[in-house]
Order: structure tokens, then sequence, then C-alpha cells
């Protein structure tokens, strides 16, 4: 269950890497290298740290024929349809959800600490969306433009941690934790949610102020 999940997971993060190609104007070997980026960074940055190995993609020849299908499969749809609105934040929320999720098994599975798991996790979720994000010259990438993307991750980490930490079976923590970062992210994308930020407090609070 949890495999599928991961292939769900990375195949969102593979057509978001090439709509994010396709709306820089990349040809089709840049939508290649952004799929496999955006899908395999964060979890390879999560291995590393975990000093994991050999790296899970390295031994795992259906996720990889999964990124590469994926990501020419979008290609092809690009070039006959026209790109649908808000089309890369609901495919990256979905990839976001899911690889976000892994990574908290993962990060369990190596024995680390609580803290750690969530910290892991959310590296796991974000990693791929800014080096994908750097890669197409888009400045500053999404996780700091986005004040509750990283938080979604944290908030999906965080549940699943505490329903594996009360017995919750894997399956269904995963599905439920998954749907708590994918239900933020929508929010956040629908109806402009974000965290309160000290220049609109001090905006606010200078209007008040005055006679």
């Amino acid at each position: 269950m949890l495999h599928v999940l991961y292939l769900i997971g990375v195949s969102a993060f593979a057509a978001s890497g090439v709509l994010a190609a396709h709306r820089a104007n990349m040809d089709p070997f840049g939508g290649l290298v952004l799929a496999f980026a955006a899908s395999i960074s964060g979890g390879t940055l999560r291995d590393l740290m975990l000093d994991r190995n050999p790296l899970y993609w390295t031994q795992d020849w259906l996720l990889l024929t999964v990124i590469a299908g994926v990501g020419i499969a979008t290609m092809v749809y690009l070039r006959y349809r026209q790109l649908p609105q808000r089309s890369l934040l609901v495919v990256d929320a979905i990839g976001l959800a899911v690889v976000t999720v892994i990574g908290a098994r993962a990060a369990i599975d190596s024995h680390v600490t609580p803290l750690a798991v969530i910290i892991l996790a959310v590296i796991t979720g974000v990693a791929g969306e800014v080096i994908r994000d750097v890669l197409c010259g888009e400045f500053p990438p999404l996780l700091l433009r986005e004040d509750v993307y990283a938080t979604a991750a944290l908030a999906g980490a965080a549940a699943y941690l505490g329903l594996h930490s009360v017995g919750v079976h894997d399956n269904v923590a995963a599905v439920v934790s998954a749907c708590v970062v994918f239900a933020l992210r929508v929010a956040v994308i629908w109806f402009g949610i974000h965290l309160p930020r000290p220049r609109d407090a001090a905006a606010g609070g200078g209007k008040d102020n005055q006679p």
C-alpha cells in the first residue's frame, strides 16, 4: 500500500516537473530532467542524511519507469491541450502530501527521534519542489513564496507520527495524513490563506495609530 502511494506521489511530482518546464519554455529533455529532479531529490536528500545505502531509487526500476512514463505522457498531453489554470499547484499538492508521509515512514523505520522524523519528512516533501523551481529560474521558489507549504508538510508529518504512536495501522495513518497535507494546500490555493506576517501586523498597527 505504501509503495503504491509513493508511486502516486512521485508521479504527481514528475507531472509537476514537466508542467514547470512547460511554463519555462524548456525542451522535452529539460522536461524529463525536471520530472526526475522533482520526484527523487527529496528522498535522495533524506537517505543521504540517514546514511542509507544504496539510494532507494537506484534499486527500484518500476519507480524510474513510472517517472519517465508520466513525464512523457504529460508532455504529450501538453502538446495537444492547454495548460489548466492552477494545475501545477494542485498536482504539486498531491506530490507533497504523499511524499511527506513516505518520508515520515522512512524516518521512523530508521529509529530517529520524533523531532527528526518531522524534519526529515518535511525535507522529503519540499526538497524536490525547491530544486525544480531553481532549475526553472523561479526565484524565490514556491516554498519561500507560499508560507503554508512547508507548514502543510509539517502538519502531515506530525499527524502521521501521532497516529503511528497510538497504534493506528500504517495504511490508515498514511492516507489520513496525506489528506491533511492535501486539504491544507488546496485551501491555500483556492482561498488565498496564509499565515500572519510581521509586515502585515506592522502595516495594520501603523494604520490604527494614525490620527
